[in-house]
């Protein structure tokens, strides 16, 4: 069976941005544009009620919700670096005691930096490879920063200070900034590679504060609760009016890597399973199992004539994101709607129709699958080609469209 796909120009949002609307406060990969959200909930004529967002990463269905009216939601995710963003914008926060606490925070470790002997009183970080990714000035410094950070006694300024931290760790790395992955800088340029830390981190840290106070705190009145946690969603039976919310679009290895990107950031801010994230994601854990339920069958089966290992990889993620679909499909009250926002990506020249797969898995817990619209994809940070070949110079286009599925739960 074919589900409805219908052009919508409406939803390309040409020439906007994420930071159009919402800066974020730290980069983070594939962020779904909150214009959608408010757009499609405009649409449904949601203006309240619970919303839910089991991959919440950065929040922007937050931002979705808040736009319209709605002040109860609940966001999932299992990358600590997304629930810190998520917390540090939609948690209501003292703007000028935390402008207070960065005076406080630059006079400590001027302060500090007085006397070498201070420096004994500085935790080793537990980082892998520290001496690879960072000099050892930047890491003495970066060690400062976080020695002080985490003296903050209210919680919400410290998650506050901890997003330029994390972004100053990533700067100040041997990282190729550009990349979403790991890649060291050419040995040629580490010589004279040497970022002030703390002038970065003040620098991003007013940055922080200036966005937080004229974009999201306003919108934290009296009323709105936003919940985010780390932790995998877990069914909540006939608990969610409407379902906001952009999934992985396949597994993190060969898609987005979120764990690599928010590596350094979840490692310096004391998560030991920072490494481990990817292969915790949908699609992390492999079966040699070919998915052979519904209508992606198909297409698997093209890649297994070819790729038998590749096919196995991606019916993986396709079997954890069914199984994360039943979850959410049981958790909407009768009547409710979910909007998943996805893109369908090329894998050995198989074009993947994940929208069609997800209109199939929701129709299958008793949903009426009510639209998919196609959108241009001009606007989210994500890679665009991809080398499927394995052939040095050999690209092509992973994603130029991305779809919005719209089903509603039977009544």
């Amino acid at each position: 069976m074919k589900y409805k796909v219908e052009r919508n120009t409406k939803y390309d949002f040409a020439g906007q941005s994420y930071a159009s609307k919402y800066p974020n406060l730290h980069r983070y990969p594939a962020t779904m544009l909150p214009q959608i959200g408010i757009e499609i909930l405009k649409e449904l004529n949601i203006k309240s009620g619970r919303m839910l967002d089991p991959y919440c990463g950065s929040g922007s269905s937050f931002a979705s919700g808040l736009e319209v009216g709605i002040n109860e939601m609940y966001g999932f995710d299992i990358n600590p670096l997304a629930v810190l963003i998520s917390k540090a914008k939609f948690t209501k926060t003292n703007v000028p005691e935390a402008r207070s606490e960065s005076q406080k925070l630059r006079t400590n470790i001027y302060e500090f930096l007085k006397d070498e002997n201070n420096f004994n009183k500085l935790k080793s970080p537990k980082i892998k490879n520290i001496d690879y990714w960072f000099s050892k000035e930047i890491t003495q410094n970066i060690s400062i920063l976080k020695h002080f950070i985490y003296q903050i006694e209210d919680e919400n300024i410290r998650r506050l200070f901890s997003i330029p931290f994390a972004e100053t760790v990533r700067v100040c790395s041997y990282t190729r900034n550009g990349e979403f992955k790991l890649y060291r800088i050419k040995p040629e340029l580490i010589t004279d590679f040497n970022p002030d830390v703390f002038g970065v981190f003040f620098s991003r840290l007013k940055k922080t504060l200036d966005i937080y106070q004229v974009i999201y705190y306003p919108k934290l009145k009296k009323g709105v609760k936003i919940s985010v946690e780390y932790k995998k969603f877990e069914p909540k039976d006939d608990f969610f009016d409407i379902v906001l919310t952009s999934p992985p679009y396949g597994d993190s290895k060969t898609t987005v890597a979120y764990g690599q990107f928010s590596n350094f950031a979840n490692e310096w801010l004391d998560i030991d399973y920072a490494r481990k994230i990817d292969s915790m994601l949908m699609g992390g854990k492999t079966e040699k199992k070919l998915y052979k339920d519904g209508l992606i069958y198909d297409y698997l089966y093209e890649i297994f004539k070819k790729f038998e290992k590749r096919s196995y990889e991606i019916s993986s993620f396709y079997r954890d994101l069914e199984f994360s679909i039943n979850k959410v499909a049981k958790s909407v009250k009768k009547g409710g709607y979910i909007v998943y926002i996805v893109g369908n990506r090329l894998v050995k020249d198989v074009q993947l129709p994940t929208d069609q797969f997800i209109a199939e898995k929701f129709e299958k817990q008793d949903y009426k699958h009510l639209i998919t619209y196609e959108r241009l994809l001009g606007n989210k940070s994500m890679p665009s080609k991809n080398s499927p070949t394995n052939k040095k110079g050999v690209k092509k286009s992973t994603m130029i469209t991305e779809y919005i599925v719209v089903c509603k739960r039977k009544k």
